[in-house]
């Protein structure tokens, strides 16, 4: 059925007479009034593309509801996909959460009896929800802009709730992006620390017990970067990020809800206050398109991150860390007492003949995870610490030891007498966020906050303790990059969300510094990796290149993400990989100790800790070993010996693997084998537990492609195979924006030789990679 005011409206603009019945003005006033009446017939229709108004630039378009708001249209128009089911119901583009005495509140889009949406321009789209049902507050409004970049396939959001007063808001939920189609094969990556890739996410969410299947990782903390992509292979991928570089507490997760459908969604944490009137997050969310993998992901993701104050600042690029760290060829991972430690440390760096520097745990007088922060004196005491200290330090090896720098044992004496409850986290309700760690004690430690001055204060004069009085030359500070939501009125900071968390923190470790010479400033290295960290720790612990070992085969593999964005601002190192089954605390209860505390792993997993030490070489991290002890160079020779020309090579190539930037290696074909893993967690004898066996198929050649400071590629190849490799690809030297022309050379533990030229652009590399063989292939312009 027509409309047949507008029919006749066009038949009598479409007169041709010799003189214009209408004048034009009152043409003018015609066509605003059919444009008007099109509009409203439409609304009125059932065409569902009839309900919706656009947002749309050559790469990207989003769809909304004129009645609701809600997202019904997300495409890629760089390669034609939809990726919203049409199938689904769209969900709340927002959540916002109050608290009250009877419990939380949620509130959402259904709960507005009023709506309307403005687009102030073709990439500007404004959405305003008012009057609503559940909230007394008259003046309550919620309003989120979507602006549209340019000629990008990208989108900026931003909340903004007015009327907020007396409402004891919690978090806000957005955005929340429902309806994410499902691809077929997907992979998710997330720069969990280092970087993880999850494959069939939704398969694995699926596996979780109980009603809420969610991944969720907190910014800052496990999550050391503000974005993460979901994508198909040969199709587009949905990449979500933040740009926020004043490091406010923030989530990102993905559901899967009742309905089987995936939601993306962030979520922010507004400083808890029942008088603030409004909250704007002080950043946008940022939702769009990409094409390619993870890698495509952190290129784009390091456009932004690369100019933020936290590379400025970093301390790697601004040379600000103490020289040894950077020529560290190899950290030593033991626990115990000093003999345990510089002995079979010295012993190692004399055999590579380059400098090893130990990382020490369980040097301290308390029980690990039970008595921290009662560190002092160390367990063998202070005159033979000193001494086996001293005599390491003159043989050329450093020391930095551990102290956590979040917990306080609720057990220890210090506990009461210092009144230390004082000081830690609460949550909304008060309670302290305590763990039990220590599974043979049972004994729990408790979250300090950060934000007091008698934390900052007590953490700093332990450190103190240890660098002035004790010479040591670092700290490692466990759970350092982690933040904590913190409810105490008395602590003097913001209630619950905020950028408190990192703000003491800079204030903490300038205060350690601060009380060291400065011709002798120490090492401060933390757990994981984090962006907003770089310029106040020198080094980073990332034990994922290790995964296996501590979680299993579980649909994860890591990735180096945060290398991927950051290596030239942050230096990686650490490794699980050990030959031994780990060692136990010699304080814990003997009961649970067992018979052979450094006993050998079966020779069938030897080869998962040469995969792992493949990885951390062609991934730009410091090598290190677990639990070394020298009897190891007779009974398992053949992976020390790789360990030691792993070193020997890397440090060769400090140009590419230490202050190089990531890039995409060129297209190879790795053969690949099935490999033996164990899975022992790192406290020997937990009550009965055992090396948990899985095997999965792995490659036997790892490769991690690196550009210098001086434009000169860098491509790491490392085997883990008893067979030689052929290594041979092609690739143009545009690729990587090099010369025409050039030179190849290989750097390996012969040292570096030429191996070819190349000209009119196109590379050739072609050699035989030996058994377990591990170079560098550099391309120079010549």
């Amino acid at each position: 059925m027509g409309f047949p005011m507008i029919s006749i409206i066009k038949t009598c603009l479409m007169q041709k007479t010799k003189r214009s019945i209408l004048t034009p003005v009152v043409k003018i006033i015609t066509l605003l009034f059919a444009g008007i009446l099109t509009a409203f017939f439409l609304a009125c229709s059932n065409d569902p593309a009839a309900q919706l108004i656009y947002l749309e630039n050559s790469r990207i378009k989003l769809g909304f509801d004129r009645n609701t708001g809600l997202l019904r249209v997300f495409d890629d128009l760089d390669h034609p996909y939809e990726f919203l089911d049409k199938d689904i119901v769209s969900g709340s583009l927002w959540k916002i959460y109050l608290f009250s005495g009877s419990g939380t509140k949620i509130i959402d889009i259904s709960k507005a009896s009023r709506f309307h949406i403005e687009k102030a321009d073709s990439r500007n789209l404004v959405l305003i929800w008012n009057d609503f049902t559940d909230i007394k507050n008259k003046n309550f409004q919620v309003e989120v802009n979507v602006i549209l970049e340019k000629n990008e396939p990208s989108s900026a959001w931003q909340i903004s709730l007015t009327g907020c007063e007396g409402l004891n808001l919690t978090s806000v939920v957005f955005p929340r992006i429902s309806g994410l189609k499902n691809p077929g094969k997907e992979y998710l990556a997330v720069p969990s620390w280092m970087g993880e890739l999850i494959e069939d996410p939704r398969i694995q969410l699926s596996k979780i017990s109980g009603r809420e299947k969610q991944y969720e990782w907190t910014y800052p903390g496990p999550l050391s970067m503000q974005c993460m992509a979901l994508y198909s292979p040969q199709k587009s991928g949905f990449y979500a990020a933040c740009h926020d570089s004043l490091a406010y507490r923030k989530s990102f997760g993905f559901v899967l809800d009742t309905l089987n459908s995936l939601v993306y969604q962030m979520n922010n944490y507004p400083v808890f206050d029942s008088a603030q009137t409004t909250y704007t997050p002080a950043y946008q969310a940022i939702v769009g398109s990409f094409t390619g993998d993870w890698i495509s992901a952190a290129e784009r993701y390091k456009q932004w991150g690369s100019k933020q104050k936290w590379c400025v600042q970093s301390r790697l690029k601004n040379n600000l860390s103490p020289a040894w760290l950077n020529k560290t060829a190899l950290w030593v991972w033991n626990r115990g007492k000093s003999s345990n430690v510089f002995l079979p440390a010295a012993s190692l760096q004399q055999k590579l003949n380059l400098p090893v520097n130990v990382f020490w745990h369980w040097w301290h007088g308390c029980s690990y995870d039970d008595g921290f922060p009662e560190y002092f004196p160390p367990r063998e005491g202070k005159k033979s610490f000193m001494k086996a200290l001293a005599a390491a330090q003159q043989d050329g090896l450093k020391a930095i030891v551990y102290m956590n720098v979040l917990q306080w044992g609720t057990s220890t004496d210090s506990w009461k007498k210092e009144n230390a409850s004082a000081a830690a986290v609460k949550d909304i309700n008060g309670n302290m966020n305590s763990h039990v760690y220590n599974v043979f004690t049972g004994n729990s430690l408790t979250s300090m906050c950060i934000g007091t001055r008698f934390w900052k204060d007590k953490y700093a004069s332990l450190c103190d303790s240890a660098l002035n009085s004790y010479r040591l030359n670092g700290i490692y500070m466990d759970q350092a990059c982690l933040s904590r939501t913190c409810y105490d009125s008395h602590h003097g900071h913001p209630l619950g969300g905020g950028n408190y968390w990192v703000e003491n923190f800079e204030t903490l470790t300038g205060q350690i510094r601060a009380e060291t010479s400065q011709s002798d400033q120490p090492v401060l290295a933390g757990e994981g990796c984090g962006e907003v960290w770089l310029p106040y720790l020198d080094v980073f612990l990332a034990l994922q290149v290790s995964m296996e070992r501590y979680a299993g085969i579980n649909g994860r593999e890591p990735i180096p993400f945060f290398q991927a964005v950051y290596h030239p601002y942050g230096i990686t190192y650490g490794n699980y990989s050990s030959l031994l089954v780990p060692p136990y605390d010699t304080l814990w209860p003997k009961a649970f100790a067992p018979k052979n505390p450094t006993e050998l792993l079966d020779k069938k997993y030897n080869r998962q800790f040469l995969m792992e030490q493949a990885r951390s070489f062609v991934w730009g991290m410091q090598p290190t070993i677990a639990n070394y002890r020298e009897f190891l160079n007779r009974d398992r020779k053949e992976e020390i010996d790789y360990l030691i020309n792993l070193a020997k090579v890397r440090y060769r190539g400090l140009k590419y693997l230490l202050h190089g930037e990531f890039l995409r290696s060129p297209d190879n074909e790795f053969p690949q084998e099935e490999l033996n893993i164990s899975r022992l967690s790192i406290y020997a004898g937990r009550k009965g537990e055992s090396v948990t066996h899985f095997q999965k198929s792995f490659p036997l050649v790892y490769a991690g492609t690196w550009k210098s400071d001086d434009n000169q590629i860098g491509i790491a190849l490392a085997s883990i195979s008893d067979n030689a490799f052929p290594v041979n690809f092609s690739f143009d030297s545009s690729d990587y924006k090099l010369p025409a022309s050039g030179n190849i050379f290989l750097i390996d533990t012969g040292g570096r030789r030429k191996l070819t030229s190349y000209k009119n652009g196109k590379i050739d590399i072609n050699f035989r990679l030996p058994p377990n063989g591990l170079c560098i292939v550099e391309i120079i312009a010549g």
